[in-house]
């Protein structure tokens, strides 16, 4: 799993904008979830936690179409 390129984006015809704010959104879960099994983790030490960068996995994430989102045209 390589560096998400700003080219990969381009390719996808995404708005860069869009892409970032959605991929901040989804780190923000992704975030919340690792909280989550941290405090879990004190109860029971078996639980493995991801140590990836949160920013990089959110952004391979929504370049690979794990996160849906809908484009609104209010802007």
């Amino acid at each position: 799993m390589g560096r998400p390129q700003i080219e990969e984006l381009e390719k996808l015809n995404l708005n860069l904008y869009e892409a970032v704010i959605v991929a901040s959104q989804h780190a923000r879960r992704l975030n919340a979830r690792r909280l989550q099994q941290l405090e879990q983790m004190e109860e029971d030490p078996s639980i493995d936690i991801d140590s990836r960068k949160i920013t990089a996995v959110a952004l391979r994430d929504v370049l690979d179409g794990k996160v849906k989102f809908k484009r609104s045209d209010s802007m």
